[in-house]
């Protein structure tokens, strides 16, 4: 469904406007700093105060910047904060602990997707959307299917939605319906999209409770656990943004999870100093995200 990924050299600038949802997480505050950096006007879309002190704090120039208040449920405001964009780039951050992270949180993320395909639809200057949306809607599948499929995954692949809501895989959940909505929509209305599945984001404040976590241990046997790293992540998304030949779906990782050592590695990231000083075995350490 997509061409050979494309090379970033970062040295393009623009002029245009674009908008950021939600600025105030982790990628979208690191996106806004970038796409200011290369010259565009940005329209950064933050939830809270919190955000707003968050956003500020890591962006340096601020001469190019309008941020706004925006509710994801709420379609007035979207559309206030795309005025005058050019193009949009969409993600819908997770709270970090896995036990506020349920069915219901899927529903709301699939509400938030059609409120922004439908606010894009509805903006004449809207060209692009960057749709953030994870690994995790592509790796989830049902052994005992049988339907025949490759041993593979690509770009191509959905997760099972009544495999994840079986075992509760909720993030799994949540990025698989909401970016099927958000196709649906991009197509239903005209809307030229592109999505992102990133894998595990490896930022500072990475922790153990993280939704994308959930089986991480049949993750790591299948050889599907994968990982990104944040400037790789943002540069990717300004790269099919602005290739104009970029369309449908990229599996964004620069990493993959797949020996021991990295096992090992990661859990000294997450699992708090008297706990990953140990030695055990990767699949014993996987089990305990």
């Amino acid at each position: 469904m997509a061409p050979a990924a494309f090379e970033f050299d970062g040295s393009s600038s623009c002029t245009k406007r674009v908008c950021v949802m939600d600025a105030g997480g982790s990628l979208g505050s690191a996106l806004v700093n970038r796409l200011l950096q290369r010259g565009y006007f940005v329209h950064a879309a933050i939830q809270t105060h919190d955000e707003m002190q968050s956003l500020e704090g890591r962006v340096g120039e601020k001469k190019k910047l309008r941020v706004f208040h925006t509710d994801p449920l709420d379609y007035h405001s979207i559309l206030e904060a795309l005025q005058g964009c050019y193009g949009l780039f969409y993600s819908f951050e997770p709270p970090s602990d896995q036990s506020s992270y349920d069915e219901l949180m899927a529903e709301m993320e699939v509400r938030a997707a059609h409120n922004v395909l439908e606010a894009c639809a509805q903006t004449e200057t809207i060209d692009k959307v960057v749709f953030t949306s994870s690994a995790t809607a592509l790796i989830w599948r049902d052994p005992t299917d049988s339907t025949p499929s490759s041993p593979d995954f690509d770009e191509r692949n959905w997760s099972n939605v009544n495999f994840c809501k079986k075992f509760k895989l909720w993030h799994g959940l949540s990025k698989t319906l909401a970016e099927k909505t958000a196709w649906a929509l991009a197509m239903d209305r005209g809307v030229s999209m592109v999505s992102i599945n990133a894998g595990l984001l490896l930022i500072p404040d990475l922790t153990i409770t993280h939704p994308y976590l959930k089986g991480a241990a049949e993750m790591y046997e299948d050889g599907v656990f994968v990982t990104v790293d944040l400037k790789f992540l943002v540069d990717s998304h300004i790269c099919v943004f602005e290739e104009v030949s970029a369309y449908g779906r990229y599996l964004c990782f620069n990493h993959v999870i797949n020996c021991n050592k990295d096992a090992v590695t990661l859990a000294h990231i997450l699992l708090p100093p008297d706990v990953s000083s140990l030695p055990p075995r990767s699949v014993l350490l996987l089990r305990r995200l």
